[in-house]
């Protein structure tokens, strides 16, 4: 009798993996696994396409946010531009399209600020960060979905909203200190 194949994944063992869901945007999958400490068990994990998040920076050091409700948390969050990175386009190109798209503003300039993995232990979705500058006031044409409000506020007045916990979304968090310590 031949035992099953196993695919290692860091010190646990993938027995079988089973796709609970999916759809262009997400992945839920649950593995049957061998645990670090040799017992059987199971581990889901859900995967999110990479996306990008984008802090618009103009020339008076105002950054330009999203204030929307998100179905997931329940409530208005306050956040950079973010989305989704399409098949076939580059981190740069979907934060330019996603600037235009959510509030209205084309950048003639884009600093990668890094990525980051907003949650590690059962959640997969690689966020790239950027700033933009040299920025241009376009109209914007979100999708149906989206009710989307442009907040303006200093850079400043966003990192105490970082610290106050009035800015909750990781990447966004992530890119306002980077750009703070960048400055």
């Amino acid at each position: 009798m031949t035992s099953p194949s196993v695919d290692q994944h860091g010190p646990w063992q993938i027995l079988k993996r089973h796709s609970v869901y999916q759809d262009p945007w997400m992945t839920v999958r649950k593995d049957d696994v061998i645990r670090p400490d040799g017992l059987e068990g199971t581990y889901s994990t859900v995967r999110i396409k990479p996306g990008v998040c984008v802090i618009p920076l103009d020339r008076d050091g105002s950054i330009y946010l999203t204030k929307e409700f998100h179905y997931a948390v329940g409530r208005d969050t306050i956040e950079g531009i973010s989305g989704g990175i399409e098949a076939g386009e580059s981190a740069e190109d979907a934060a330019l399209r996603e600037l235009q798209e959510e509030v209205g503003v084309q950048a003639g300039r884009l600093r990668h600020l890094g990525w980051v993995d907003p949650l590690t232990a059962a959640l997969s979705s690689p966020t790239q960060l950027f700033c933009a500058t040299e920025l241009q006031l376009v109209d914007a044409s979100p999708e149906g979905t989206e009710q989307i409000q442009r907040i303006q506020v200093s850079l400043d007045e966003a990192i105490r909203m970082v610290m106050d916990s009035e800015i909750t979304h990781g990447p966004t968090c992530t890119a306002i200190l980077k750009m703070a310590l960048l400055r």
